[in-house]
């Protein structure tokens, strides 16, 4: 009865928001609240799991109407703490042992309530102060229900309204659902708090608070408490350009070194503390990039600096951010003008997240949608650069990540670059030289393994095949000659390698292999000529 109960709330609510919206839309009714704000407070008043999923949904700013994202944006659940006797007994059960004997204190009145935990103070027996986050009761029972109806719903409105299909609605909402499954499993914050704490652990300038010990279950977890204030509070100010760079600097450290970062950098989640270190709280949101994402996030901000339109398409491209094979031509008109908007204004109001959603929303609903760890980029990109700007008006994001261009490929490719600027020739070069071993490596491991075939057989043509099989491997010995040439004048270029005097033995090794190979090859087609 009580699920029946909740597919009638549900329905009534949502059936409801779309009526009044085709109503509102047609002038047939008119209203002070604005559908993005009417959207709003059906989720609220639908509860967590609806609250969680808009604040989810609101990562895809490349489907939604900007006054949708905005409203979204400030979504919150109204909700009142549970009782502490509840939480005590939740405690108990995660971890198998009385209060007691976990802590020597234990506040049962919390000091903060959300829609998915709520958390205490306590202090443990040797005296440390900390804090006992306790997942609500219940909800993950009351996750699978509201999930579950909502594919109902969405299935029926599709019955409906068949053009709906395009924005793939079901998809959509298996994906919001894992991520609020893996968001209320402080399992998995547990493990991601640790990472960081790893990460920064000898950082001057970051702080993260760590587990204590093994107190961590799917549904509680305890960790060091970390006194201090919001990075927007007025005390922060009067460091605010010292906290902007230290905050660039750890994202940079986050995004292109250790390939993990922080996904909901807003100012709640910020803390500084008395000796001016930055604290990072709630780790729920995290986004991974790998090394070749990390690679073209790095040509994706140079070409935007150096405002070159058909760079910035090839590595918004490589990033996967739009599906398919767009027409670089209908592109093309639209990155000129974005890249002419950004020339007239200041470097202090350029952001690289616009320049993500503007490209996005180019395709007009052509692209696929972008996938889960380049949404919590953007989502990380846009937070930070509003903190920044809290921070320090004046903060020149542009010039700093320019300057280190060379610093952050070096951090990924392993390689040396310049450390003032990096153009679009010496970042190919980089990273083709980075890459040329294993192209190499999987191009001999595939004749090894398969061969070269041709497939031709016919009586009389035996010769014909013979000459065919010999041009064949001409041109693939031609190929690593002129792949040597290219690695040898790239490893000369920037003096990689052991060195003899002041020539790298690489780069001569290189060039002498290559010359050998290119005089067989002559050889080779005199020899041939000849006869």
């Amino acid at each position: 009865m009580p699920v029946l109960i909740r597919l009638f709330r549900i329905n009534v609510a949502l059936w409801g928001y779309l009526l009044w919206w085709s109503l509102s839309r047609s002038g047939m009714l008119r209203s002070g609240i604005s559908p993005a704000q009417r959207f709003v407070a059906t989720l609220e008043r639908l509860g967590t799991t609806f609250v969680k999923l808009g604040q989810g949904l609101a990562l895809h700013r490349e489907l939604l109407p900007d006054q949708y994202v905005a409203a979204l944006g400030k979504l919150h659940d109204h909700v009142e703490p549970f009782p502490g006797d509840l939480a005590k007994t939740e405690i108990e059960a995660s971890f198998g042992r009385p209060l007691a004997e976990l802590f020597a204190e234990f506040d049962a009145q919390p000091f903060a309530a959300g829609s998915i935990a709520q958390v205490h103070r306590a202090r443990l027996h040797d005296g440390q102060t900390v804090i006992v986050k306790v997942r609500r009761p219940g909800i993950k029972h009351q996750l699978e229900e509201d999930i579950r109806i909502l594919r109902w719903f969405v299935k029926s409105v599709l019955w409906v309204w068949p053009t709906a299909r395009r924005v793939q609605p079901l998809e959509l909402i298996d994906e919001l659902a894992c991520n609020l499954r893996r968001e209320i499993d402080f399992r998995q914050e547990a493990a991601n708090i640790t990472r960081f704490v790893e990460v920064f652990r000898d950082s001057p300038t970051v702080y993260v608070p760590g587990v204590i010990g093994e107190l961590y279950s799917e549904w509680v977890i305890v960790q060091e408490m970390s006194p201090g204030w919001r990075i927007d509070d007025p005390k922060s100010q009067a460091h605010g350009p010292e906290l902007a760079k230290h905050l660039v600097d750890a994202y940079l450290h986050q995004l292109f070194v250790v390939g993990i970062f922080h996904g909901d950098p807003h100012p709640g989640n910020l803390f500084v503390l008395e000796d001016g270190r930055i604290c990072f709280h709630d780790f729920g949101l995290v986004g991974f990039l790998d090394r070749a994402t990390r690679t073209h996030l790095v040509a994706f901000m140079l070409a935007f600096v150096q405002q070159d339109g058909d760079w910035l398409l090839d590595a918004y491209l490589d990033l996967g951010m739009l599906g398919g094979k767009p027409d670089r031509a209908e592109f093309r008109a639209g990155m000129e003008e974005l890249i002419q908007d950004y020339g007239r204004k200041p470097l202090k109001d350029w952001s690289f997240g616009e320049v993500f959603l503007r490209i996005a929303q180019m395709g007009q609903g052509r692209s696929t949608r972008i996938p889960h760890h380049l949404l919590v980029l953007l989502r990380a990109i846009f937070l930070m650069e509003s903190t920044l700007r809290r921070l320090d008006p004046h903060f020149n994001l542009i010039e700093g990540l320019f300057a280190q261009a060379g610093r952050m490929l070096e951090a990924i490719e392993g390689t040396s670059a310049a450390a003032e600027a990096v153009d679009r020739l010496q970042y190919e070069s980089l990273v083709s030289l980075r890459q040329l071993p294993g192209r190499l490596g999987q191009a001999l491991h595939r004749i090894r393994s398969q061969g070269v075939e041709l497939p031709i057989t016919h009586q009389g043509l035996g010769p014909l095949q013979e000459e065919i099989r010999r041009s064949s491997a001409r041109v693939s010995l031609a190929l690593v000659t002129l792949g040597l040439y290219i690695a040898a004048s790239l490893l000369m270029q920037h003096s990689l390698g052991p060195r003899w005097g002041n020539t790298p033995v690489l780069a001569v090794a290189g060039y002498v292999l290559a010359l050998w190979l290119t005089w067989r090859l002559v050889r080779d087609l005199c020899r041939r000529d000849g006869s």
